[in-house]
């Protein structure tokens, strides 16, 4: 051991700190991607898939986001638990991620189409929050409203 190491290790002990408290937080393999969550952590969220152009009918899910994460998380741990939803989406350098298709039905320049992404919150009526789905971060009980419609 170097005597820095030494010395960093003497005033963890004597500051009161445990000594597994200075090194780096390892990910639960449940979620690869951030911190160690436990169970009670989960805000509860519902998606709601609408289409304003063809009129199928509205699909209504149910999933969550870790403590503090962001609506993407949801999306993709949806994705990944239900059959009957997909999404893709691009990477904007400027903008970040942009919501391309939900459940195949993708938007686009040609039908001037895209997926809208509206929030009925439990304290507001209906939002449209001023980012997207890589930094909103739902409440709970948040039902996200995500609508194919034209601009």
């Amino acid at each position: 051991m170097t005597t820095l190491s030494t010395a960093l290790l003497l005033l963890l002990l004597v500051s009161g700190i445990p000594a597994a408290m200075s090194h780096k937080a390892e990910a639960k393999p449940s979620d690869p991607c951030g911190p160690p969550w436990k169970d009670s952590d989960k805000t509860p969220i519902s998606v709601l898939v609408t289409d304003s152009i063809t009129h199928t009918p509205n699909k209504t899910y149910s999933t969550y986001v870790v403590y503090r994460g962001i609506l993407l998380g949801g999306l993709r741990r949806l994705q990944d638990s239900t059959k009957d939803f997909t999404f893709t989406y691009t990477e904007d350098t400027n903008y970040g991620p942009f919501l391309q298709s939900v459940n195949g039905l993708p938007g686009g320049k040609q039908n001037r189409t895209y997926w809208e992404l509206l929030v009925n919150t439990t304290k507001n009526p209906i939002i449209r929050p001023d980012v997207g789905i890589g930094c909103y971060i739902p409440n709970a009980n948040d039902q996200i409203i995500l609508k194919y419609t034209k601009y």
